[in-house]
């Protein structure tokens, strides 16, 4: 099934095999599927590297889409969030930004200079959660870990030409 609209030159076409699994959880849910919405869930599944805010899934999307307006982002996030298919994250930069939610549990680590977000997976990290949780008297259900920092190599200038 081709959902291109040969009306509106420079859309780019979604087919069926290209369908994001975000739009297949969507249709699971019995959500509608406008082509908008495809295009988004397909933005924020290719954009889970780098967690952007709705203003840079917005500027992906409408590069797929200029159709698609900056409202029509704003309430596909909160849709998909709502329905626990995305998670917002604030990583301190006055931006929720988001991901698809994960196949598999991952933690995250800011470098405060770049931004850049660094996504990591460590097995003693989450053994000491689950202890720490059944010391206390607990069993730890869910958790998020966002570490913060900067790099231990300091940035190298270029040497001057002069």
């Amino acid at each position: 099934m081709n959902l291109r609209n040969e009306e509106q030159p420079g859309r780019i076409a979604m087919t069926e095999e290209r369908q994001s699994a975000l739009a297949e959880m969507c249709m699971a849910k019995g959500m509608r599927m406008t082509e908008q919405r495809r295009v988004i869930a397909s933005v924020i599944e290719q954009a889970s590297d780098d967690h952007p805010d709705v203003e840079e899934l917005y500027r992906r999307a409408v590069a797929i889409d200029p159709g698609i307006s900056i409202s029509t982002v704003y309430r596909t996030v909160k849709l998909f969030e709502d329905a626990g298919m995305i998670e917002r994250h604030d990583f301190r930069d006055g931006r929720s930004r988001y991901e698809a939610v994960p196949d598999e549990h991952h933690d995250h680590l800011i470098d405060l200079r770049s931004g850049q977000v660094i996504e990591f997976r460590s097995e003693e990290i989450e053994a000491l959660q689950e202890f720490i949780a059944r010391k206390l008297g607990y069993k730890l259900v869910d958790h998020r870990l966002e570490l913060y920092g900067i790099p231990l190599q300091p940035e190298r200038k270029e040497p001057d030409d002069g």
